[in-house]
């Protein structure tokens, strides 16, 4: 059983968790979620697109990331995040944060803080292996053509960490 770290408005720890998934969460509650945004050299950005049988947002396309695991820092599961949806490490990368926002959804349960990372990496495309239960395929794609799925609504979070891509 995953279990996820409860975090007060100030983004303090508050000794409490959850089971994943289970929005228990009262007003002024968060869990923490990560995305790791993988840059190469030549400003290419690794993104993937989610499965067609994925219950929220399928075919979109994304960056990695996922819920941090209780008692797992912000970076740590940034880089597991990244390593198990793209087999990338990048846990050599400089330091990688860029910024948190966060989501209010009153009397969902489900409030959300966001650490995003950005992660510098000269990599292949042979090097990259989708998590295939998670992922249909993957593509390197310029700031401007993830601008342009953002545009068209089928890029997750575009709008949140579109600054990210410079």
């Amino acid at each position: 059983m995953e279990l996820w770290d409860i975090y007060d408005k100030d983004k303090k720890r508050t000794g409490r968790t959850m089971k994943r998934n289970d929005w228990i969460l009262q007003d002024g509650e968060y869990h923490l979620t990560v995305l790791g945004v993988v840059c190469r050299p030549d400003g290419k950005y690794l993104i993937t697109k989610r499965v067609m049988t994925k219950a929220w947002a399928p075919g979109h396309w994304e960056v990695s990331g996922g819920a941090a695991q209780a008692g797992e820092e912000s970076l740590e599961a940034a880089i597991r995040e990244v390593k198990e949806e793209t087999g990338l490490d990048v846990s050599g990368c400089r330091d990688a944060y860029e910024f948190t926002y966060h989501r209010e959804n009153p009397g969902e349960g489900d409030n959300y803080f966001v650490d995003v990372y950005r992660f510098e990496l000269d990599f292949n495309e042979a090097d990259v292996k989708p998590q295939e239960a998670e992922t249909d395929g993957f593509m390197l794609a310029t700031a401007e053509e993830i601008a342009e799925l953002g545009r068209q609504g089928i890029f997750l979070h575009y709008d949140s960490i579109k600054q990210v891509f410079r």
